[in-house]
């Protein structure tokens, strides 16, 4: 048998993965094989699902992606917008996990 090619690091792995998203939520996730991450907003399932199969080296059975728009708030009485940030939920194949406390 033959072994199978990993996939070679390109450099916009490391632009499509953001940063982890750490909560509570996320760690009750981490339960059922998932992880979540910060996104570039113009990241494809295909592309989120590249990027962690190439940085993680683990295998992704599923990607599901949302967009938290941007909170209006106020600052010294005037308001302000934050920014959209997209988010992925990643799942994993069983028996696989990601640390994500540890860096890339």
């Amino acid at each position: 048998m033959a072994k199978k090619a990993t996939a070679a690091i390109n450099a916009r792995h490391y632009d499509v993965i953001v940063a982890p998203h750490i909560t509570e939520k996320a760690t009750l996730l981490s339960e059922h094989n998932a992880v979540v991450f910060k996104v570039a907003g113009d990241a494809t399932k295909p592309e989120i699902k590249a990027a962690v199969e190439a940085l993680f080296d683990v295998t992704v059975t599923g990607v599901n992606t949302m967009v938290q728009k941007g909170k209006t708030k106020r600052w010294k009485g005037k308001p302000y917008t934050r920014s959209d940030v997209k988010k992925a939920i990643v799942t994993l194949k069983d028996g696989q996990s990601i640390d994500v406390t540890t860096g890339i």
